[in-house]
């Protein structure tokens, strides 16, 4: 098998090699750059993104599309540290918090899940009017930003475990439900909905269940992401993961996932958030001017929109 068959096989391959170019771009340009601290820093920017990714992927595949988990992120931050608050910040509050911001993520995915494949409403139209919805009742749980969550949440989630930071330990077991969900009959069933709906239909594959269960999925990594961003910010933000929704379909895209559904994995989509992240720790340390430096992140990340949606065509 020739090099260029095993990158239209596996466009993750691609992803890799792109994000390889840029650490060695991120080294010259930081010198700091894999110093044990620049390392726990960059991994605690991106895992949000990473875990948003992941959810996003399984929508997609299924051939669907979800706007709404940056609104579901901020709905699930502003919970937990709610709950916290409400119940006097014990470590039971905290394990009760972080229930509430888990089960907040899973209804958000409930109900673009039902409204989609139920009620048989547009995807991209749905999700964002339910990004709307969802954005809404954060503001009304929690109006204003700043609301403390205890220092044993926030030292627990910077602080290490086993010897090894509590950030990657998150991203192992990112990866791993990854691989693992990735060689399940679940994950094959979300593939063949994305790639011919009508075949998987007329071979008696349950859509709907499906796509409502891609949707929870989406939830409940956004939900997790959310948790992620409450320990580093060690606060609660209704404003929390706006951008989140755009950059998590362009780090499925960038991982090879074909944006029509039915091809790619979630581990491409891992790589593509790491992509996006070093593309944006280049600009900065390149030393562009502010006024250019999203311009120039909007710019690359179309190119490398263009070349994974060249490759990934069937």
């Amino acid at each position: 098998m020739t090099l260029l068959s095993q990158f239209r096989k596996n466009p993750w391959m691609i992803t890799l090699v792109v994000l390889a170019l840029l650490v060695i771009v991120n080294i010259i340009l930081q010198p700091n750059f894999t110093s044990v601290r620049a390392m726990r820093s960059n991994l605690s920017t991106f895992l949000p993104l990473v875990l948003v990714a992941i959810g996003q992927t399984y929508v997609i595949l299924a051939g669907d599309i979800d706007l709404s988990v940056g609104s579901t992120v901020a709905l699930s931050n502003v919970v937990t540290v709610s709950v916290i608050a409400a119940l006097g910040g014990t470590n039971g509050a905290i394990l009760l918090g972080i229930g509430a911001g888990v089960l907040v993520g899973l209804a958000c995915g409930l109900v673009n899940g039902l409204l989609i494949a139920k009620m048989r409403l547009q995807p991209i139209v749905t999700t964002f009017a339910t990004g709307i919805l969802f954005a809404a009742l954060a503001i009304w749980v929690l109006p204003r930003a700043g609301l403390a969550v205890p220092t044993n949440y926030w030292r627990t989630y910077g602080g290490l475990v086993l010897g090894v930071p509590t950030i990657v330990w998150v991203l192992i077991a990112a990866v791993a439900f990854a691989l693992i969900f990735g060689r399940t009959v679940a994950h094959a069933h979300i593939i063949a909905a994305g790639g011919n709906r009508t075949g998987a239909f007329q071979s008696g594959l349950p859509l709907d269940r499906i796509r409502i269960g891609s949707y929870v999925l989406a939830g409940l990594f956004a939900a997790l992401a959310a948790l992620c961003l409450t320990g580093e910010t060690a606060s609660g933000d209704p404003l929390l993961g706006q951008t989140l929704a755009l950059s998590s379909i362009s780090a499925v895209v960038l991982g090879g996932t074909a944006l029509a559904g039915g091809f790619g994995s979630a581990i491409g989509s891992i790589l593509g958030a790491f992509v996006l992240g070093m593309i944006g720790n280049v600009i900065f340390f390149a030393g562009l001017p502010f006024e250019y430096q999203t311009l120039v992140q909007g710019l690359i990340v179309l190119l490398a929109l263009a070349g994974g949606v060249l490759v990934t065509r069937r």
